[in-house]
């Protein structure tokens, strides 16, 4: 178990027949549309979401890695554990680990690389404190091993 639970969201899904490609298991280009999925769902469940919002401004990822390990099939229920790994003066690097349920198998890692930016002007600006508060950083040896 993490040092911080707290600072450590879980999202979790069922993989759909329509997340399915060619080859019978769950398209890789999903894996990185549930890491944004499970990153909003975790800034909307912190004052991050209502904090960036007030200040004008909105997160925009500049960079995304995913590490194939295993591959998922339709039906099968899936937890992301996603957490923030690093807060800079205008970047927030969020770490991802995608974990098939019934047998707690890695199936996937992850990264994204976000930038604070004004919503206005479109260009990067300072993270408020108020917004790098509303996450505790996990540390990589805070990090999850295992499902939670």
């Amino acid at each position: 178990m993490p040092a911080n639970p707290s600072a450590i969201y879980r999202y979790d899904f069922t993989v759909p027949a329509s997340a399915i490609d060619e080859n019978d298991h769950l398209n890789n280009v999903e894996y990185v549309r549930w890491m944004q999925t499970a990153a909003i769902a975790h800034a909307n469940h912190t004052p991050c979401t209502r904090e960036t919002t007030a200040v004008g401004a909105t997160w925009v990822v500049r960079a995304h890695r995913v590490e194939y390990l295993r591959p998922a099939f339709v039906d099968e229920e899936i937890a992301i554990l996603t957490w923030i790994a690093s807060i800079g003066k205008v970047r927030s690097q969020r770490h991802y680990k995608f974990f098939r349920i019934s047998d707690q198998v890695v199936l996937a890692t992850g990264e994204t690389d976000w930038v604070f930016v004004d919503a206005q002007k479109g260009r990067p600006m300072a993270i408020p404190e108020r917004v790098a508060n509303a996450f505790k950083v996990v540390t990589d040896e805070q990090a999850p091993k295992t499902l939670f």
